[in-house]
């Protein structure tokens, strides 16, 4: 009798033994998290917050500059945690990318998911995947939090499901001129919710007036925008100091919202030629810029 207690106790004492390894294991694991980003939603809150209107033909987005944005405010949110990737859902008649669409899917760490387009330009299917991508995600643990960027009450059922298996869904916004842009069921549901301002969105969203200048020389190669990238890094680490500048490369390929403006607007004066919506260009710009930066570190 002693002795089966005493094997008794010793498989007790190896399973506690190896739980409290599997724990130390789990705790050494870092937090993950994904962007999910209702297009529907960005455009129409965002156009008419910046630009005054919801129709997508007035003004332009710079989506990729926005991305970056949404990421790098991202990593200030969950700071002990690593991104999964962001994800996209737009509409498109018979699910085909437009060219847009087709230069967002190109991003790094984006992925692209497209619903159907009605007659009336109204987006079909996009919640549904939505609610897949979030559900999936969740079930087998690949993140521990989500920030959405939406605001249809049809969301509710992806929350709920995405909690169910423990992911935290963090709820973002975008001001509303006048009232609220999101549905109050949604707003119950989520985790947190967050807004972003006038000020956030304004670097990236642009009435359309006039077609953009292009100078005599036509449209810059990405070799000319790659050599104005490594132009302008050598002329910050002067003007800005290196201590400044060596605060960027932790976060390598990307670049703080408020950076890449900067870098975008001084690289369109060089140039005399618009970035705008020129997503290889824009790569180009902060792959010269990235270059120049890493070999004097």
């Amino acid at each position: 009798m002693n002795d089966d207690l005493a094997a008794l106790h010793a498989r007790i004492d190896r399973t506690n033994e190896l739980l409290q390894r599997m724990l130390a294991e789990v705790a050494k694991t870092p937090s993950t998290h994904a962007i999910f980003v209702d297009a529907g939603y960005l455009y129409a809150a965002a156009g008419r917050l910046v630009a005054g209107t919801e129709d997508r033909r007035a003004f332009d987005l710079d989506a990729e500059g926005l991305i970056d944005a949404l990421i790098d405010r991202a990593r200030t949110v969950f700071a002990d945690s690593r991104l999964l990737r962001v994800y996209w859902y737009d509409g498109a008649r018979r699910r085909i990318h437009t060219a847009e669409q087709q230069s967002i899917a190109e991003l790094p760490d984006v992925k692209v998911r497209l619903g159907n387009l009605n007659a009336n330009n109204q987006q079909k299917g996009v919640d549904s995947l939505i609610r897949s991508d979030l559900e999936s995600l969740a079930r087998y643990r690949a993140i521990s939090d989500a920030a959405l960027l939406g605001g249809d009450e049809d969301l509710v059922s992806a929350v709920e499901a995405a909690q169910g298996y423990g992911a935290r869904v963090h709820l973002w916004g975008i001001e509303a001129p006048e009232g609220r842009n999101q549905a109050e069921p949604l707003l119950w549901e989520v985790d947190s919710q967050r807004t972003l301002d006038l000020d956030f969105f304004k670097p990236y969203v642009s009435r359309r007036t006039a077609p953009a200048y292009e100078p005599a020389g036509g449209r810059p190669t990405r070799e000319d925008v790659r050599f104005v990238g490594a132009q302008i890094a050598a002329k910050w680490l002067v003007s800005r100091g290196r201590e400044t500048m060596t605060e960027l490369l932790p976060g390598h390929p990307y670049l703080p919202g408020s950076v890449d403006q900067d870098l975008l607007v001084e690289a369109e004066g060089l140039l005399q030629y618009s970035l705008r919506g020129q997503a290889d260009l824009r790569r180009a710009l902060r792959d010269g810029f990235w270059d120049h930066l890493q070999t004097q570190y």
